[in-house]
């Protein structure tokens, strides 16, 4: 029976030896390989933390103590030895655990966590809660050096530091986020982890500083000033240092004896502790050591022949972005440490000087675009759904109010699948559609996508432009005969299907499933139409307007909430127009409730949004309309 068959609690691991707790820690590498490998999920950065993750749990008095995860993608080890080890194998799937820390899951999740740079302000919320009610419990909060490119991380060390607070930050430096880590902070690390002037130890430094002679005040000022110029020069940390943190590293992150002693160690301090732990991503699974980033995120294992490889609409994105660079010299590229993900890595490496990868970084990367913008350049910012949520306000008061024309590529929009309510991203229609001069559209096809790129960028305002995850719909709308496009202009929709019982009125990726229920009802002698939505801001209301003269029900489709999205906005106009009593009008989209993780067709099914239950909905209208009541029954 192996070791870590037999944790069903962390605090099993404070009796283990260290030969023992070596050994569990090879054993939570197989099985993560073993259950990431069927499942997919985030493998390099789990393998990197499992020492990390061993030794805080063999220190720590969980759940009483508290410890908080960044990002929280790096959480598999400690869901293994937190008592969901029997449920594991359900990772990311349909009802089962979640792939990042969640507190309805467990009592050892003591914060929901998914995006990053939240963790320090979560634990010294957790400790001034302690302090206040006068508890006795340790808090701890692991942020990755990716993190730390974040602004809300060094607004919480410079009030944990102000406030001196007892709080341990664990810093694991793995040298490496989703991208390689940018700008000053990330030299600032690589310093302290590469230069042996740093390695000695505060002790050291400080003994050899307490020798220096002091003969009177005024020779005494000159010695004061002298040790702290020695001491920014010599000891490591001094960044954290001055920001109030005692720093402690960088320490080797696989070595679970020295980490446990560190962690004791800094959990007795008084004070704000930050220790520097120094790790592999990857470590133990030989491909993923060579190529962390390939492994950072992997698929599951593909059940059956894939077929023809489709494009992905950020693929198509990055392709279009590389042309237009040679048409436009002053466009430029932004992306929040996701060159990768939004399909920008070509334009990276052809044009370097025009790509700006910001970090983890939301807010500046949109404030920088407006600046550029005003600048007389042309930004694109390129970001998921999910990430543009935090920088909201810069959207609101640095681009819109001011009318500076940056586009904005929102890659992932709508349900992501595996990764979650904390990555759905479902919520951008409803934001964005209330703020002044944003242009919102969303393309149905490739071909879309290209179009409306071109058209955002000729127009010089500021624009939204959301897709979907995942392969495009080009052949899918082929075998339902769209066969037919319509070049995309400023706010009009296309008409694909004229109906005059019912038409859909569908945005984006939900085109397709609008196109698949009208088929079920046409079979069923219905005359259905579907219009091709493409602009969410500004509508097309000679289109909706005739619709209400022309047909008996008109059904919106978005994979949006429903509250502020593309139904309301079409229940604006009618409602403008007078029109609300004349045709019958139906909202269909995401329900007022966070979606679950789980394969995206079973997440559709859930909320009501697949064909099949399209097509029922819509017939269940039929009930107080007696002609067509009459309609479908000849027809049956």
């Amino acid at each position: 029976m192996k070791l870590l068959d037999t944790i069903d609690d962390p605090k099993q691991l404070h009796h283990l030896s260290r030969q023992q707790l070596i050994q569990l820690c090879g054993e939570l590498r197989e099985r993560i390989i073993e259950t990431v490998s069927r499942n997919g999920g985030h493998l390099a950065s789990n393998l990197g933390v499992v020492e990390l993750t061993v030794a805080l749990h063999s220190v720590l008095n969980s759940p009483t103590d508290k410890l908080i995860w960044d990002v929280g993608h790096q959480a598999y080890a400690h869901k293994l030895l937190t008592g969901r080890r029997d449920r594991f194998h359900t990772l990311r799937q349909y009802k089962g655990i979640s792939g990042f820390p969640a507190r309805h899951e467990s009592v050892y999740d003591p914060f929901t966590v998914g995006h990053s740079s939240t963790s320090i302000s979560a634990a010294l919320g957790y400790a001034l809660a302690r302090d206040r009610l006068g508890l006795d419990y340790n808090v701890v909060a692991v942020v990755g050096d990716g993190a730390l490119t974040g602004g809300l991380a060094f607004e919480a060390l410079n009030h944990a530091g102000h406030l001196n607070t007892q709080l341990m930050v664990v810093l694991n430096d793995n040298e490496m986020s989703i991208a390689r880590n940018v700008g000053a902070i990330a030299q600032y690390l690589t310093r302290l982890r590469t230069d042996p002037a740093l390695s000695r130890t505060r002790e050291e430094v400080e003994l050899l500083l307490g020798r220096l002679p002091a003969i009177g005040d005024s020779m005494l000022r000159v010695t004061d000033r002298m040790k702290k110029l020695v001491k920014q020069l010599v000891v490591p940390g001094m960044l954290f240092e001055e920001l109030g943190f005692t720093y402690v590293g960088p320490v080797d992150g696989h070595d679970v004896a020295l980490m446990q002693t560190v962690f004791r160690d800094g959990l007795r301090r008084k004070g704000p502790v930050l220790v520097h732990v120094i790790t592999q991503k990857g470590k133990g699974y030989g491909p993923s050591e060579a190529n962390p980033v390939f492994y950072h995120g992997t698929a599951p294992q593909q059940t059956a022949d894939p077929g023809k490889e489709v494009p992905t609409y950020s693929q198509v994105f990055g392709a279009e972005m590389v042309s237009l660079a040679q048409k436009y010299d002053k466009l430029v590229a932004i992306t929040a440490a996701m060159p990768d993900g939004t399909g920008l890595t070509e334009f990276r490496q052809r044009f370097p000087n025009r790509f700006f990868d910001v970090g983890i970084a939301e807010q500046h990367a949109v404030t920088l675009a407006a600046g550029l913008a005003a600048g007389g350049m042309k930004p694109v910012v390129a970001v998921y759904s999910t990430f543009l949520q935090r920088a909201f306000d810069q959207i609101v008061h640095d681009v819109c109010l001011p009318r500076l024309p940056v586009v904005f590529a929102v890659d992932r929009a709508g349900l992501v699948g595996e990764d979650g309510p904390t990555h759905h991203g479902v919520f951008d229609l409803s934001y964005l559609r209330m703020i002044p001069n944003l242009r919102i559209m969303a393309p149905k096809d490739s071909r879309e996508l290209v179009e409306m790129l071109h058209l955002a960028l000729d127009r010089q305002e500021c624009a939204a432009i959301r897709y979907p995850r995942g392969g495009v719909h080009d052949e899918i709308l082929k075998e339902l005969g769209v066969n037919r496009h319509t070049p995309v202009e400023f706010a009009r929709a296309e008409v694909i299907w004229q109906g005059k019982d019912i038409t859909f009125v569908a945005v984006g990726s939900m085109v397709v499933s609008a196109l698949q229920a009208a088929a079920k009802l046409r079979r069923r002698g219905l005359d259905v139409g579907v219009v091709n939505a493409r602009w969410v801001k500004p509508l097309d209301e000679e289109v909706i307007l005739q619709l209400a003269a022309e047909t008996r029900w008109i059904v919106t489709l978005e994979e949006n909430v429903l509250a502020g999205g593309f139904g309301s906005a079409v229940l604006e106009v009618l409602q403008e127009a007078g029109l609300l009593s004349q045709v019958g009008i139906k909202c269909l989209g995401l329900p007022d409730r966070f979606i679950e993780h789980g394969d995206n067709t079973r997440l559709l099914q859930d909320a009501g949004l697949d064909p099949q239950q399209i097509a029922e909905k819509v017939m269940n209208l039929f009930q107080g309309d007696e002609a067509l009541v009459e309609l479908v029954t000849e027809h049956r």
